[in-house]
């Protein structure tokens, strides 16, 4: 039997300038990565301690204010900005395989992303490009842009790795996200730390669900809680020292027909002998242009490989992930996703 593990590769041929050789070497490890796991451990990242540890101090200072406080910056679901309470989102309806009457996720989170502002002069689908709420938190503006700012240009980066491992042309995934959806969620998991729990079924911190875009680039802390499916069992996932946390998205799996997986993972409650312990994380969703067609490229569609998915514009398949998770809404559009899901069980 073999032991499950999450493939940790050095991308600092792509950060730093590395030699083509060593440039392939990582193109090959991520693409055997995706293939197999769907989810990768990156180090060799570039990110300074320092941005980290200002970063998730920032965190910090907001989850710790008291709930009514942070309730002044909830938004309308369909912006997906601001603060999101607990047990107001269900992210395996999302996926298309979750009743309405189970309980709802336990997470807190606080979402930034890209503003119609940022993009001057563009012809944009504004209900995407929502401008962020910040809120009187001192430093947290400076130093969630700060974080923000290196993991789009990490995103940035394994688009590239992609598009090298994947044996495309420059540009064949990169030119879809020319003024990207991209969203920032600070994850907090807000069942007091110290909490007794006696566990079942519906006790959950997030739901099993696959991400929507390209990529997602996310922070993690240590502590158990994170768990990918593979080989229809559940394994825990827990970052190396200094390492990030990769995992592909619903778009890679269209662009690809499957050739990688966007991989399905959930957060179960961080327990220890009964009791819960502290958990946070932070997920850069990298999602594409609002009004970008994607569907399979050409390189994997055959004879032998029929086309699995018809093309969809990035703007339809966010909006209807997004009625399922945070309106509430099955979202009956992730046909392939919700077999998934269902195959291993459910």
């Amino acid at each position: 039997m073999n032991t499950f593990h999450v493939p940790a590769v050095d991308i600092s041929p792509y950060v730093h300038g590395g030699t083509s050789a060593a440039r392939a070497d990582v193109a090959a490890a991520i693409d055997a990565a995706c293939r197999e796991v769907g989810f990768i451990q990156i180090l060799g990242h570039g990110i300074a301690p320092e941005l980290i540890d200002g970063f998730t101090n920032a965190m910090d200072d907001f989850f710790a204010l008291p709930q009514d406080a942070k309730k002044q910056w909830r938004r309308p679901a369909s912006e997906n900005r601001g603060y999101t309470p607990p047990k107001s989102e269900t992210l395996a309806l999302s996926a298309g395989v979750q009743s309405e009457t189970r309980m709802k996720d336990f997470f807190e989170a606080f979402n930034v992303g890209s503003s119609a502002s940022d993009y001057p002069g563009t012809a944009l689908i504004e209900s995407h490009y929502a401008e962020n709420t910040w809120p009187s938190v001192d430093g947290f503006r400076v130093q969630v842009n700060a974080w923000r700012s290196e993991a789009g240009r990490i995103a940035r980066t394994m688009v590239t790795i992609f598009e090298d491992a994947l044996g495309l042309e420059r540009g064949a995934i990169a030119d879809l996200a020319t003024h990207p959806i991209e969203v920032l969620r600070m994850n907090n998991y807000a069942l007091p730390e110290g909490t007794h729990v006696e566990v079942d079924e519906d006790l959950i911190g997030m739901g099993e669900h696959t991400d929507y875009g390209i990529v997602t680039i996310l922070w993690a802390d240590q502590v158990k809680g994170l768990q990918v499916l593979h080989g229809r069992q559940w394994h825990d996932v827990q970052p190396a020292d200094g390492a990030l946390l990769i995992n592909l998205g619903d778009l890679t799996t269209r662009l690809t027909n499957e050739k990688w997986l966007s991989t399905l993972h959930r957060v179960k409650p961080p327990i220890v002998n009964g009791t819960i312990q502290r958990r946070r994380s932070a997920a850069y969703f990298f999602d594409g242009d609002a009004e970008a067609v994607v569907g399979p490229l050409r390189a994997f569609v055959d004879e032998q490989y029929p086309r699995l998915y018809a093309d969809v514009t990035v703007d339809e398949h966010i909006a209807a992930k997004l009625t399922g998770s945070r309106a509430g809404l099955l979202n009956t559009a992730a046909e392939r996703e919700a077999t998934r899901v269902l195959a291993a069980g459910y």
